[in-house]
């Protein structure tokens, strides 16, 4: 009569499979987390937004919002500045008018909720993310881009 037992090939092909379906895992994992960061920066700036524009309306002076693309950083009110993650591509799409410098981008909200308007796009691979500002109301809105 035979012992019963799995062969040395069995054994490798299983352990084969397990760790595959590891590195599977882990990468989707990493995506996921490069997603949230995303989100998260999105979430940041569209607070910041709400903040600059809550500081228009309780000062009755306008406040200014920049973002600077290429060094990925940004400012508010009150001193108020930020980094946008390393890796993420930022754009931004404003006035003309309200721009402070070359390459800068600025939203101006003014006393009575209103504002210039404009949207700060984040993307990081596959996935991007908005920030829009109304120019009539100063409504700050988070999307996911389709």
């Amino acid at each position: 009569m035979r012992a019963r037992g799995f062969t040395l090939v069995e054994l490798v092909l299983v352990l084969a499979i397990v760790a595959l379906a590891t590195l599977l895992g882990a990468a989707a994992v990493g995506r996921g987390m490069d997603g949230l960061r995303l989100r998260s920066a999105a979430n940041g700036i569209a607070a910041q937004l709400r903040f600059t524009r809550a500081q228009a309306l309780a000062t009755g002076e306008p406040q200014r919002f920049t973002v600077d693309p290429a060094a990925h950083a940004w400012q508010a009110p009150k001193g108020r500045r930020g980094t946008i993650p390393a890796g993420v591509s930022v754009a931004f799409v404003g006035a003309r008018e309200a721009q402070p410098a070359e390459g800068q981008g600025a939203i101006v909200f003014f006393p009575d909720g209103a504002a210039t308007g404009g949207r700060v796009r984040l993307r990081r691979g596959d996935a991007e993310w908005r920030v829009d500002v109304a120019w009539l109301t100063g409504q700050v809105a988070v999307s996911r881009a389709p």
